[in-house]
Parts: C-alpha cells; sequence; structure tokens
C-alpha cells in the first residue's frame, strides 16, 4: 500500500470578481489619473487572470460610497487594520474549510469520524483557538483527532501540509489525514500605490483545499520530495505582519531567480526524480511569468502548464490552497498518467518539489 492523495475538494467565497471589475476597484482604491488608470489596466489585461473571488464583497462595486468592509470615503480613512481584518478570517475561513472537506470527503465516501489527523495550512489568518477547531465542529470528528497549524509558509505550504501527512501515514499505516488549506488572500489589500503591491494586488484571489491523505493504491502516490533555499531571492519574496494587514515584498526579480535557480538545480532534480522521464507537471501558478520561466527553464512546451494556466485564468493565486486546486485537476484528467512533478514557490526563496504517481 501506498501513501496517497486520494481525493481533493475546493471551495471559494462569492461568485466569480471579472478581473477588470478588480482594476476598477483600484483605480478608485489608488485615486488614479486617466494615465495611470489605463497603465493599471493594461498589467490587469496582461495578468492570464479572468476572475477571482474574495470574502470582501467591495471589489466588484461601482462607488466607493457602496463599500461594505473599506470606508466609504475616497481616501479609505480609516483604513481596517489588522484586527479587523483577522475578525473577517475567523467569521469567514471556518465554513469555507468545511465547504472543502465535505467535498473532499464525499467524493470516496470516507466518513469524518475516520479522521485520525487533521492539518490546518493558512498565511493569511492566524487565531487560537484556531479554524481547525471550529472545522472539527462542522464535521463532527472526535475530541481526540491529532491536530496541526502550519501558518506563515506562503504559497508553497501545502507542500509542508502534504509532507507532514505523508510522514504520519508512514509511521501510522491505519491514519487517514486531512490536509486544509483555506487563505484569504484578499483581506490583506494595501492600498499603498508602490511597486510591491500592484503586483500583490492584481494577482491574489481567496479560496479553499482539503486533501485526504492515507493508505491507498488510488489517486496521486506521494513518491518522493525536495526542498531547496534559493538565498540569492531572501529578500524578493517576504511576508510581514503590519498594522494594517500582512504585507507582501514580491519583486518583479522573481521569475528571473527562479529561472536561474531552476537551470542550477536541474541536475540535483534528474537523480531525485528522474526529470528526463517525466511528462506531467502540475507548477504553483504564482503568475503568468512563474508559469512560463518554470516551463522554459525544463525545456517544456507550454502545453505541460494547461492545468496551472486554467487554475491562474479562474482564481487568481490563492497561496498554498492553488496548487492543491491544479492538483485536484489533473486527478480528474484522463489524460493524465504517471509521473507528476509538482512545484512551488514561497518566502525564502523555497522552492518545494514533490514526485507524484498516479495511479
Amino acid at each position: 500500500m501506498n501513501s496517497s492523495i486520494v481525493s481533493i475538494g475546493l471551495s471559494n467565497p462569492g461568485a466569480p470578481i471579472p478581473q477588470a471589475e478588480i482594476a476598477r476597484f483600484m483605480k478608485l482604491a489608488h485615486q488614479l489619473d486617466e494615465s495611470d488608470s489605463r497603465k493599471l489596466g493594461f498589467f490587469y489585461r496582461m495578468s492570464g487572470i479572468d476572475f477571482r473571488h474574495s470574502v470582501i464583497d467591495d471589489f466588484d462595486k461601482l462607488q466607493v460610497e457602496d463599500f461594505t468592509f473599506f470606508p466609504k470615503n475616497q481616501q479609505l480613512i480609516p483604513f481596517p487594520g489588522t484586527k479587523a481584518r483577522m475578525e473577517v478570517f475567523q467569521q469567514t475561513a471556518p465554513n469555507l474549510a468545511a465547504n472543502a472537506s465535505i467535498s473532499c470527503l464525499e467524493q470516496v465516501g470516507e466518513n469524518a469520524k475516520s479522521l485520525t489527523h487533521l492539518i490546518l495550512v493558512s498565511c493569511t489568518g492566524m487565531v487560537a483557538p484556531g479554524v481547525e477547531l471550529q472545522l472539527m465542529e462542522k464535521l463532527g470528528l472526535g475530541d481526540d483527532v491529532e491536530r496541526y497549524c502550519i501558518h506563515f509558509m506562503g504559497c508553497y505550504a501545502a507542500f509542508t501540509g502534504l509532507k507532514l501527512a505523508d510522514k504520519i501515514v508512514r509511521a501510522e499505516p491505519e491514519a487517514k489525514v486531512l490536509v486544509v488549506s483555506v487563505e484569504l488572500c484578499t483581506l490583506h489589500f494595501q492600498k499603498e500605490y508602490s511597486d510591491d503591491n500592484i503586483l500583490a494586488n492584481s494577482l491574489f484571489g481567496d479560496g479553499a483545499a482539503a486533501a485526504l491523505i492515507m493508505n491507498s493504491d488510488k489517486g496521486l502516490k506521494i513518491n518522493s520530495y525536495l526542498s531547496q533555499v534559493l538565498r540569492e531571492g531572501e529578500h524578493d519574496m517576504a511576508w510581514g505582519i503590519g498594522d494594517f494587514g500582512f504585507e507582501m515584498k514580491l519583486s518583479k526579480y522573481i521569475p528571473a531567480l527562479l529561472d536561474k535557480g531552476i537551470n542550477e538545480l536541474k541536475d540535483a532534480f534528474e537523480r531525485k526524480f528522474g526529470l528526463s522521464q517525466i511528462q506531467n507537471f502540475a507548477i504553483h501558478p504564482g503568475g503568468k511569468q512563474i508559469l512560463q520561466k518554470v516551463q522554459e527553464a525544463f525545456g517544456l512546451a507550454p502545453e505541460v502548464n494547461f492545468h496551472a494556466g486554467e487554475v491562474l485564468r479562474q482564481f487568481g493565486n490563492m497561496s498554498s490552497a492553488t496548487i492543491l486546486f491544479v492538483l485536484e485537476r489533473m486527478i480528474k484528467d484522463p489524460l493524465v498518467h504517471g509521473e507528476i512533478l509538482s512545484m512551488g514557490f514561497g518566502p525564502g526563496l523555497t522552492l518545494e518539489t514533490m514526485h507524484l504517481i498516479k495511479q
């Protein structure tokens, strides 16, 4: 028997918001003149994103006066503090996480009461007692379920959760582990018109995903994994907790740094995973340029990013949950066979790689 991802459930808040509507919100929020508005609109059209979801209702509003979370004035003053944002996280994250979890379990007819371990992953909200405790109640889990929280690791954190689940199942072969990622990235909108904020505000959306890991000959077998820190990019991708939400450092040089790092690691990938024999790739769609640079670094055809590109187009970058959206599509795609190399990136600059085999 193998430690496998046997099913993945997904959940998003509200209706999809067109990227053009979010661009209009940003022009209002940043108080842009006609020239800068045109530049921002072009940037959003070129993002590879058509829709995103948000727990906040303001992003599709036509007038500032209609805002419900952000202040109803042109200056957005007083701007919501971190406490107000965490209150929204605590109110909305549990239901999103529960919806994804129920979908995940129902797909394989698994009773929630059979779960032995629960791993919550999020880098966009932290409360204690945490969302995982509320999730246990919503799913009807026993109070003796072992629970773990992985916070603030960024877009690669789902890999950390999957690796922990794999190690648990290897140590306890009868274990059934639910890994739940819930990311409410839009809570952390920053109004300062800086390069980092323009990029972050154009990319991130909200979503949740749950994966069931257990001994099984179905789904995606977790074969091996590799973690690598690209020190040169240490200051190009970073998170910090500010007075007005979580602040992201997101440099425009990240795609080039990843390109360089992957090229330097090709030999290691070949030794560890047999890179040259792999046909299927599941790359975290951190952005259109990142997908393109990774594809080019491996010398692959653009088609390898089909599923990742579709997730980016429909949902944007949902931080750690995003890679599970990509893997969910690959589990269900009858044209995907055999080995899959999955890869995610985050603060550090950290590169996480996982070798999976579709059974």
